[in-house]
C-alpha cells in the first residue's frame, strides 16, 4: 500500500509540473468556456424543452475535446517511462505491477477529476445570474458526471494500455485517438444492421447516446457495468501485459 501511495504522488507531481498537462487543462477548460457561452446563448432565446445539461454533453465540441484530451494526458504514461529507460527501475521496485498499474491510472483519473471541478462554477454561475434563474436539476447534474466519470474512466484506461505498447508517445495518442474512434463509431451499428446483437452492442458501446441518457438524470444499470466492466478489463490487460514484459 506504502508504494502505492509512493508511485501515485509521484504520477500527480509529473502531471502538476508537465507543460503538456497545464496545456492540455487551458485547451479543456477554454472549450468548456466556449460551450457554456453556446448554451447560455441558446437559453437566452428561451427554446423550450432544453435541458441544461443535455445541452452541455449532447455538444459535438464536447466529444471532440474528449478525442483530444485523453490520448494527451494518457500518451506519456508508460512510453515516457520507456524512452526514457526508466520503466526497468520501475519494475525492479518493491512493488507489484497491479499497484504500478493502478498508481498510474489513479493519477491521471484524478488529474482528470480536478480539470471538470471548475465546470461546476461554469453551471452555478449560470444558475445565479441568469436573469430568469436557470433551474438546475441536482440529479441530472449528479448523473451526467457520473457519465462523464464513467466514460472518461474507460477511456483512461484505454489509453494507458496504448501507453503501454509502445515507447513514442505520439504513436500512443494516435492509438489512443483511434480506438476511440472506433468505439464511437460502434454506437452507429444499429443504423447498419438490425440484428439484435448489433443494436444491443451500440446500445451498451454508444458514449454519446450513454451521455445524452445521463445528462437527463436517468442512470441505466448497463452502461455503468459496461464501463465499469471494460475499465477493469483494460487496466487487467495493461498489467498481464507488464508482467509478460519482464520475463522478455
Amino acid at each position: 500500500m506504502n508504494g502505492f501511495l509512493v508511485l501515485l504522488r509521484k504520477e500527480l507531481n509529473g502531471y502538476f509540473l508537465s507543460p503538456v498537462a497545464y496545456a492540455t487543462s487551458t485547451f479543456f477548460l477554454a472549450v468548456m468556456g466556449v460551450i457554456f457561452h453556446l448554451l447560455a446563448s441558446i437559453l437566452a432565446e428561451g427554446v423550450p424543452g432544453v435541458g441544461v445539461m443535455n445541452l452541455l454533453f449532447n455538444s459535438p465540441f464536447y466529444w471532440m475535446t474528449m478525442l483530444v484530451v485523453i490520448p494527451l494526458l494518457t500518451m506519456r504514461l508508460f512510453a515516457e517511462e520507456r524512452r526514457m529507460g526508466t520503466l526497468e527501475h520501475l519494475l525492479t521496485a518493491p512493488v507489484t505491477d497491479r499497484a504500478v498499474v493502478a498508481a498510474k491510472f489513479g493519477g491521471v483519473f484524478i488529474f482528470y477529476l480536478l480539470m471538470w471541478m471548475p465546470t461546476l462554477l461554469f453551471l452555478l454561475g449560470l444558475h445565479l445570474y441568469s436573469a430568469d434563474r436557470v433551474p438546475l436539476d441536482p440529479g441530472a447534474v449528479a448523473a451526467g458526471y457520473l457519465g462523464v466519470l464513467l466514460s472518461g474512466g474507460f477511456f483512461l484506461a484505454w489509453g494507458l494500455l496504448c501507453s503501454l505498447t509502445t515507447a513514442n508517445q505520439i504513436i500512443a495518442a494516435i492509438i489512443c485517438f483511434a480506438g476511440m474512434i472506433l468505439c464511437f463509431m460502434a454506437g452507429f451499428l444499429d443504423v447498419i444492421s438490425y440484428h439484435p446483437v448489433a443494436v444491443t452492442f451500440s446500445e451498451l458501446f454508444a458514449p454519446h447516446r450513454n451521455l445524452a441518457e445521463f445528462s437527463r438524470g436517468i442512470v441505466d444499470s448497463r452502461p455503468v457495468v459496461a464501463y465499469v466492466s471494460g475499465t477493469v478489463l483494460l487496466l487487467f490487460a495493461s498489467t498481464r501485459m507488464l508482467e509478460a514484459r519482464q520475463w522478455k
